[in-house]
Order: structure tokens, then C-alpha cells, then sequence
């Protein structure tokens, strides 16, 4: 198959961070200016150390005005102690959870699944910080061309699969991918429908493969006169 895109083709590059020691007012006016939710800390080399996200900063508003019981004190620790925060240091979630430039783009989805956020720090060997993938971003792949996608699907799936003188066409609405067309093998078919669904910018894979009508069976052969 063709080469699957990653992080470093739709990241993007121009990243809003701040250093550990940025008041909360600071890291406040960054978030509105800049209209993200969330900023990788940085050391002064680039290395990424945390993340302070619109959740982190919250607890200040929210516990503003109340007397949180022992209790509620206990059980949300963590809300209380970011409650009182001054510094970016003292806010940001840490370690961040990061993804490589080369990581593919199901894999920084996986990431973002399994630690519940919305956009992930790009990183180089080093930890240092080379841009942000948010989900926005994953979801680019789905503006692929139909016209694309379908000479994909015919290079990379029809071809091998299905050679000549099997005729299947291929047809691409919206990112639903259809294949039509008789062919030889129909147990290919599930095959055929994981090669398209890897093809990124596929939405859907349609069915309408047929089986090539069987073969007459051969004439029998005369019988020759005086044989025995």
C-alpha cells in the first residue's frame, strides 16, 4: 500500500508554549489570544514537561468563592492543590503525554484515546517540542479527494487482487468506496474490504462483487467408429 501519512505530515508547527515559571494570568491571556485550550510547558532547550490544559486552571474559579469540607478536600486533592496555583509549574499535568513525528495517525488516535485528550505534544528523540496534533488534525485525512482515494483503491487493491481479465470498477461518493464487477474468488472480498478501510480517507467500503458464472462443462467427445 501507498505510505501512511503521520503526525509529522498534519501536525501543526506554529505551537503556543510556555515556560515553567509563567504566571497564571500569563498562561490565561495566552489561552484566550491564541484560542487553544491547552499549552505544552517547555524547558529553555524545548524539552516538554507537562501540559496545562483549561482543566488544570478551573479548580481556581470553581473553589473561588467555597469552603470545601474535609472531605471533599481529601477526595480532590489533586483540584484543591491546582486551585491554589500560581505558576505554570504548579498547574501543568506532568509528565505529558507526547507523540513522535513519525508515529502514524491511527497511533496518535490510539494515544489520545486511551489518555482521554484532545491534543497531544509532537516531540523529537529528545523530548523537545516540534509542533501539536490535535483531533481536528487526525480528522484531515477524511478531506482527501474522492478522485484520489479511488485511483488508490484501483492501483493498490484492484490491481492485486483482482488482475486483468477480472473487470471491477471502482467508484468513490463522500469516501464510500464501492467495488463492482464479477471475479473469480469471492473469499477475496473480506480481504478486499480490509485493503480498502486502510486506505486513509475511506469512510465506507460497498459491496457489489459478483461471482463470474461457472464454466459450461466440456462437450463430450464424439465416439470414434470401430474403437474398442
Amino acid at each position: 500500500m501507498s505510505r501512511m501519512r503521520t503526525v509529522d505530515d498534519v501536525m501543526t508547527r506554529t505551537v503556543v508554549a510556555v515556560r515553567r515559571t509563567a504566571p497564571f494570568k500569563e498562561i490565561v491571556q495566552a489561552s484566550v489570544r491564541w484560542k487553544v485550550s491547552a499549552m505544552p510547558v517547555v524547558e529553555d532547550d524545548g524539552r516538554v514537561v507537562g501540559v496545562v490544559s483549561e482543566a488544570d486552571m478551573l479548580p481556581k474559579e470553581e473553589y473561588r468563592d467555597t469552603e470545601p469540607s474535609r472531605l471533599e478536600q481529601m477526595r480532590y486533592r489533586d483540584e484543591m492543590l491546582k486551585s491554589g496555583a500560581a505558576t505554570a509549574e504548579e498547574l501543568m499535568t506532568t509528565p505529558a503525554v507526547t507523540v513522535r513525528p513519525d508515529a502514524t495517525l491511527p497511533q496518535a488516535a490510539r494515544i489520545m484515546a486511551h489518555h482521554r485528550v484532545k491534543r497531544l505534544p509532537v516531540v523529537d528523540a529528545q523530548g523537545r517540542l516540534k509542533g501539536v496534533i490535535s483531533r481536528c488534525d487526525l480528522l484531515k485525512v477524511f478531506l482527501r479527494p474522492d478522485e484520489e482515494i479511488a485511483r488508490e483503491v484501483a492501483d493498490e487493491v484492484v490491481a492485486r487482487l483482482f488482475p486483468a481479465p477480472c473487470r471491477v470498477d471502482v467508484t468513490v461518493e463522500a469516501g464510500v468506496v464501492t467495488l463492482s464487477g464479477r471475479i473469480p474468488d469471492t473469499s477475496l472480498i473480506p480481504v478486499a474490504a480490509r485493503m480498502v478501510r486502510s486506505v486513509e480517507g475511506a469512510v465506507g467500503f460497498e459491496c457489489e462483487l459478483s461471482p463470474l458464472p461457472a464454466a459450461p462443462p466440456p462437450a463430450p467427445r464424439p465416439a470414434v467408429p470401430g474403437g474398442g
